[in-house]
């Protein structure tokens, strides 16, 4: 038996419900109408953390959460799937989530960062990586989603630190959009 096994049979349960009743009419527009990035740590799972269930949001994980060009571009193409295919619905509200204790912190020792340069990565795109404080590093990715020219200026951008020893959300960027 494998790690995978166990998973598969809770699969098999899943398949045998009426999660098929909650999925979304179109694909890209979840039921809450709301669109999370936040980071791969296992500890943050937004299904959990914020109440979620199958459908409700369009869900990114990234290295601390953080906004890189990979994320930037599936929002430039939900962005343009939404303009062209569902004109008069209602716009999504995007939530950036980083959190307290985060291991990308780890991309701020300069040793361990430099042991890994080596495997063809930017020394400067590593540190920046680094969440070692949600309130300040919020702000910027909330900045680098509003201010991309791919994606919509009618997205509502908002920010957020996650607390993983208390389990809160604090609210560090209020919800805004480009277009206003």
């Amino acid at each position: 038996m494998n790690n995978f096994d166990e998973l598969l049979e809770n699969n098999k349960r899943f398949a045998a419900t009426d999660f098929s009743d909650r999925l979304p009419e179109i694909p890209f527009v979840p039921n809450k109408q709301v669109y999370i990035l936040t980071c791969i740590d296992p500890r943050v799972d937004p299904a959990d953390v914020l109440g979620l269930r199958l459908g409700d949001a369009i869900v990114a994980r990234t290295v601390g959460g953080r906004v890189n060009q990979s994320f930037l571009d599936d929002l430039a193409w939900i962005s343009y799937l939404h303009e062209t295919v569902t004109p008069d619905a209602d716009w999504f509200d995007l939530a950036v989530i980083h959190h307290t204790d985060c291991g990308s912190a780890l991309m701020a020792d300069d040793k361990l960062r430099h042991g890994f340069l080596p495997r063809g990565f930017d020394d400067a795109a590593l540190r920046a990586t680094a969440v070692t404080d949600p309130a300040t590093t919020v702000p910027v990715d909330v900045a680098k989603i509003l201010n991309s020219p791919t994606a919509s200026g009618r997205i509502r951008v908002s920010g957020y630190s996650y607390n993983t020893a208390t389990g809160h959300l604090t609210l560090v960027t209020p919800p805004t959009s480009r277009d206003r």
